[in-house]
């Protein structure tokens, strides 16, 4: 049974980094203030570090690959965003976009650390997640 936690815990990772990515690529081209700008650079490296790390240990649990954000949930996302900054394209907007997306991942990689009896290799990669989803949230409180 750890084996499928470890698999689910991977996956559910696998997923929130992508969409990590995704957000920040969809928001990146409105952000005109070149701190924020760079934060978010920033961001998107850890997020492709964590997706990578899930990539490289995957295999040793499962011979697929980890799951994806589908086309659908890329599309709400990208549509949500274009909404959402259609009117307001201020850092605070951003940020305030962004924050909701960050705080979904801390809250489901929390859970998975509460809830789930899982190898440590894949507890260690799900703890850097959410270390760098909580201090991406001090980071763009600033922008608020």
């Amino acid at each position: 049974m750890k084996e499928k936690e470890d698999i689910n815990a991977l996956d559910e990772i696998h997923k929130g980094a992508c969409m990590g990515i995704d957000a920040i690529s969809f928001v990146l081209d409105k952000v005109e203030d070149d701190s924020l700008k760079k934060e978010l650079e920033k961001e998107e490296k850890e997020y492709n570090k964590i997706k990578e790390k899930v990539e490289k240990v995957y295999p040793k649990y499962n011979d697929g690959k980890p799951h994806e954000t589908g086309v659908m949930t890329k599309a709400m996302t990208w549509s949500g965003i274009e909404m959402k900054t259609m009117n307001d394209k201020s850092n605070s907007k951003i940020a305030e976009l962004l924050l909701q997306g960050v705080n979904m991942g801390i809250i489901e990689g929390r859970k998975i650390l509460n809830n789930k009896k899982i190898n440590k290799e894949v507890n260690d990669i799900i703890e850097e997640y959410v270390k760098m989803q909580e201090d991406s949230v001090e980071t763009l409180k600033k922008y608020l």
